[in-house]
C-alpha cells in the first residue's frame, strides 16, 4: 500500500510543526523506540531459531522442543531510553537470550555513568529523582546502590591485586582524609597510601587502607599485606615519609635493605611552623 499526501497536507503539518517544534522530537524518539524494540525482539526471535535448529512452524522429526510464545519486558539503553521488547521462550525452558542480559534492566554503559554521578557526589535519593530525565527511566536508590556495588567490588579487586610483577624501587607513604558517607552522614576517615616507583621510573599506587596514621600497628599491617601480595621486599631501597610516631622503625623492620628519607615538603612545613611571620617569605 503506497502512502500519498497532497502539497496542501504537508504545509499544514509544517505550520503544525512550526507552532509545537517540541512535538516532532516526541513523536521521533516515539518512533525510535518502537523501532528499536521491535529490531531487538526480532534478534531475539532469530536467535531463538538457530537455537532450535529450525525455522518457525518448521517440524524435524524427533525433536520435541518447540516455540512457547513470549512475555513482554522493558529494557533501557543509553541515549534512546526505555524499550518494550517481546522475548521468546522455548517450551522446555532451555533458552536464555544472549541480546538482554536476564538479570539486568539496563546496559551497562548507563550503570557506568550512573557509578560516575554517584562518585561525583550525588546521592541516591538525588539519582533516582532526575534518573527519568537524564536516561529516560527513573532508577530507585537501590538500583543506584547495586551499581555503586559492583564499582566497589571492582575497586576492592584493584585494591587486593597481585604486586609480584612490579619491580618497586623506591616508596611513598602517608597518611590522608577522605570524606566517606558513614550511617547517612560524612565523615572525614583516616586512610593510609603507600606509593611505588618502579625501577623504570613509573608510580603505582601499592595500597589504601583505613587506619590511624599515627599507629605503628596499622602500619605495619599495611607492609605485610604488601610482602604478602607479591611484593619483593628485598628489592626496595628508599622509604621516603614524614616523621610519624613509630612509621620509620615499623618501616625498617619490614624492610631491613631500604634506608629512610624525611619528606623534603614535610621538612620545609616543619621549619616554617617554626620561622617569626615576618621571615616566612625571605626563609622559604
Amino acid at each position: 500500500m503506497k502512502m500519498e499526501i497532497t502539497v496542501t497536507e504537508a504545509l499544514e503539518l509544517i505550520n503544525e510543526i512550526r507552532k509545537q517544534p517540541n512535538d516532532l522530537f516526541e513523536m521521533i524518539r516515539a518512533d525510535v523506540k518502537e523501532s528499536v524494540g521491535r529490531y531487538m525482539s526480532e534478534l531475539m526471535d532469530t536467535e531463538l531459531t538457530d537455537f532450535l535448529g529450525r525455522k518457525r512452524y518448521e517440524r524435524i522429526e524427533g525433536n520435541c522442543n518447540h516455540r512457547n510464545g513470549s512475555y513482554a519486558r522493558k529494557y533501557t539503553l543509553k541515549g534512546i531510553g526505555e524499550v518494550s521488547v517481546r522475548v521468546p521462550r522455548d517450551r522446555n525452558g532451555d533458552f536464555e537470550t544472549k541480546v538482554i542480559p536476564r538479570s539486568k534492566q539496563y546496559e551497562d554503559a548507563l550503570r557506568e555513568d550512573i557509578c560516575v554521578m554517584f562518585l561525583s557526589g550525588i546521592s541516591t535519593r538525588t539519582l533516582s529523582l532526575i534518573s527519568e530525565k537524564l536516561i529516560g527511566r527513573k532508577i530507585c536508590a537501590t538500583e543506584v546502590s547495586n551499581a555503586s556495588r559492583q564499582l566497589t567490588e571492582a575497586v576492592e579487586a584493584w585494591r587486593q591485586r597481585d604486586l609480584s610483577v612490579e619491580p618497586i624501587k623506591y616508596m611513598y607513604i602517608d597518611g590522608t582524609l577522605f570524606s566517606m558517607r558513614i550511617d547517612g552522614s560524612i565523615e572525614k576517615v583516616p586512610v593510609l597510601v603507600s606509593i611505588g616507583v618502579t625501577e623504570l621510573g613509573h608510580r603505582t599506587v601499592l595500597g589504601l587502607q583505613s587506619g590511624d596514621k599515627e599507629s605503628a600497628t596499622n602500619w605495619r599491617e599495611m607492609f605485610k599485606d604488601l610482602k604478602r601480595r607479591g611484593l619483593d621486599g628485598s628489592r626496595v631501597q628508599l622509604g621516603i615519609m614524614d616523621g610519624l610516631p613509630g612509621l620509620e622503625r615499623v618501616f625498617e623492620e619490614e624492610f631491613p635493605k631500604a634506608k629512610v628519607q624525611r619528606c623534603q615538603v614535610h621538612v620545609a612545613r616543619n621549619v616554617l611552623a617554626k620561622v617569626p611571620k615576618k621571615l616566612k617569605k625571605k626563609c622559604s
